[in-house]
């Protein structure tokens, strides 16, 4: 994300730090795990009207290899099963945005800074 954010010229290592203890909460954060190392994490929130996915990281030299795909099967099985949609906001002229419409997000809305994306559940 900081590559992201100092491409649009708002990096800001206390603003980061801040806005993700925030919200951190440890029941929704699960570690991801590749290869028997501790790869990345992942949150999702539960919301009124579905689940959020509030932050996938997966460090740099483990991205591209297809982790974070397989986190979101996970994350869209629980949300099927569920009968819920996903919603993620990415950063503008991040490449989080090609990611997250690869995956199935589609575009919603968007504000100066961000662009939110839905996917919404899977009928079987």
């Amino acid at each position: 994300m900081r590559d992201s954010l100092t491409r649009v010229g708002r990096f800001d290592p206390h603003r980061a730090k801040e806005r993700f203890e925030s919200g951190f909460n440890p029941e929704y954060t699960r570690f991801i795990n590749f290869g028997g190392l501790r790869v990345g994490f992942v949150v999702v929130k539960p919301e009124e009207d579905g689940l959020r996915l509030d932050h996938l990281y997966i460090e740099p030299d483990y991205q591209g290899r297809g982790i974070g795909g397989k986190v979101l099967q996970t994350i869209f099985s629980t949300a099927d099963q569920l009968g819920l949609p996903t919603s993620v906001t990415a950063l503008r002229d991040s490449d989080s945005n090609s990611f997250c419409q690869s995956h199935g997000f589609k575009y919603q809305d968007e504000t100066e800074w961000d662009i939110n994306y839905i996917r919404m559940p899977s009928t079987h």
